[in-house]
């Protein structure tokens, strides 16, 4: 399988090393998503470590790179790789570099739909990997439970852009954002009461 190849190169080449789950600490550190005003809503003050995190938007390109791009960004920076799994469009390297993110740590895995959640569990339970993003078209719940228990393993924040009706269906993300007309809106957050009022995506920029 593509996917398979993909893996087996990274790791052959030790662009991506194949590492042991680590023991859990007593507690990880959140990831400040970069956005203050989204920080300040969130328990903790960012995305949840080791866990799956979900973005429900209702087509590409609702502004969800520009959410993410800031952790992104600090993580690569510290040498941390991050992995793209299947993403729908190739990246623009140039827009990628010019919002922080160093290039060298950056991975993109090629997969089809049926190989792209099986990539992204690897990846997350590997403990190689800082964060690996995917972009799930018809995942359903045991899927996503894989998902964040391999984001648990292996330590990793996982990211999982999905189509926004899938807000009425239940997950086991601990936490749900919704990007929708200019809006982010938190559906769900561990740890804490999910804000009633949505946040204009410009202030979170």
């Amino acid at each position: 399988m593509a996917a398979v190849m993909a893996l087996e190169q990274l790791l052959e080449s030790r662009q991506v090393w194949r590492g042991q789950p680590r023991g859990a600490p007593a507690e990880l550190a959140t990831h400040p998503t970069g956005h203050p005003a989204l920080d300040a809503r969130l328990p903790g003050g960012g995305w949840p470590p080791a866990a799956l995190s979900e973005v429900l938007l209702a087509a590409p390109g609702q502004g969800e790179l520009a959410l993410v791009w800031p952790t992104l960004a600090r993580l690569s920076q510290l040498r941390q790789t991050v992995v793209l799994i299947a993403p729908p469009h190739l990246p623009h390297a140039p827009a990628w570099a010019g919002a922080g993110v160093s290039l060298g740590q950056l991975q993109v895995v090629h997969a089809t739909p049926r190989e792209a959640l099986w990539a992204a569990e690897q990846c997350m339970r590997s403990a190689a990997c800082a964060a690996v993003l995917c972009w799930p078209g018809h995942a359903d719940d045991r899927a996503l439970r894989r998902l964040q228990v391999a984001a648990e393993t292996g330590q990793c924040l996982g990211l999982a852009f999905r189509d926004a009706r899938q807000a009425r269906n239940p997950s086991p993300a601990p936490l749900r954002l919704q990007l929708d007309a200019g809006q982010v809106r938190v559906l769900k957050c561990r740890g804490g009461q999910a804000p009633a009022q949505p946040l204009p995506l410009a202030l979170a920029h």
